[in-house]
């Protein structure tokens, strides 16, 4: 249920919490004229792998979407409502987490997103329920956090579908991280693809 890493300590273990990650992969992507926009490539990699990549250490890695090929170590499943939002894709997502601990939570569409950025969130869940990712407008990236698994399934409605995803979460203990420049970057526009490739 843990997995032991290296400290800075000669010879020093100490235990880390197991964390799963669930990447949101769903949506319409209407301002992308429909194109599976998880699969658009930015830096040679597509922008699902580029979440998967950042996740790497998470068990399991589990995709709330349709199934696509390419991605043999992640598990697959859907919202009991396909396209029924964020928060019904994260329901369906923690069926399929276990006994995780901590749970971190991405969009399918972050060209900026690093293992790096999965870290810090990771690290500052230990002082509060979770860690969201601010920008630097000072908005909460919901789509870019990480949370105890048990405080979020407290918190979760028990009609999923079309929720508010800032109001199912956002009465919990939150710490923010600051993003690092292009972290919180997404793609919903034809403009932004640009930007990134």
């Amino acid at each position: 249920m843990y997995a032991a890493f290296r400290t800075g300590h000669p010879g020093g273990m100490t235990e880390s919490p197991r964390y799963a990650g669930i990447v949101l992969a769903g949506g319409a992507a209407r301002r992308l004229s429909g194109a599976d926009k998880p699969e658009l490539r930015v830096g040679g990699i597509s922008l699902l792998g580029r979440a998967i990549e950042a996740l790497a250490g998470a068990d399991p890695v589990v995709v709330c979407g349709p199934r696509r090929p390419g991605y043999d170590a992640v598990v697959w499943t859907r919202e009991a409502v396909p396209g029924a939002g964020p928060v019904a894709a994260l329901a369906a997502g923690l069926e399929a987490v276990g006994d995780a601990e901590i749970v971190v939570l991405l969009a399918a569409d972050l060209p900026g997103v690093r293992r790096s950025t999965v870290d810090r969130l990771r690290s500052t869940v230990a002082s509060a329920d979770g860690a969201v990712l601010v920008d630097a407008a000072g908005e909460r990236q919901w789509l870019v956090s990480a949370w105890r698994t048990a405080a979020v399934r407290e918190a979760m409605p028990e009609r999923p579908e079309n929720a508010s995803l800032r109001r199912t979460l956002g009465g919990l203990r939150i710490a923010e991280v600051a993003a690092e420049p292009g972290e919180s970057d997404d793609i919903d526009t034809p403009e932004d693809l640009e930007k990134h490739r």
